[in-house]
């Protein structure tokens, strides 16, 4: 006897609501093609490099700004490619994920 059995025996009259839980709706394009995510290394520093976005630029750099306040790190926008200072693929990658984007590692 599971829990779900036990709760209608001790409470036959009860019937359980039906929660969903809205999805949500991100204001970013998100494309099927992967953003390729890859690492450098610039004048001996190292930085994370994102490309491969399809979308508008708009959208891109909301979405640059919006991994750099996450992450508290400086980085920019240029050409088509988010520059992020340091090596943050794994975060960036889960953060991209979580978004719904698939995302491909490239390098190391």
């Amino acid at each position: 006897m599971d829990l779900q059995d036990q709760l209608k025996s001790l409470f036959p009259g009860h019937v359980p609501e039906k929660t969903e839980t809205p999805k949500k709706k991100s204001d970013i394009w998100l494309q099927d093609d992967p953003i390729i995510c890859k690492y450098e290394k610039r004048k001996g520093k190292p930085i994370t490099i994102l490309e491969g976005y399809t979308g508008a630029d708009d959208d891109f750099k909301k979405l640059a700004s919006e991994l750099k306040s996450k992450l508290n790190v400086g980085g920019s926008f240029k050409e088509g490619k988010i520059i992020i200072q340091g090596d943050y693929r794994d975060r960036i990658m889960a953060l991209l994920k979580e978004k719904g984007f698939n995302v491909k590692r490239v390098g190391g």
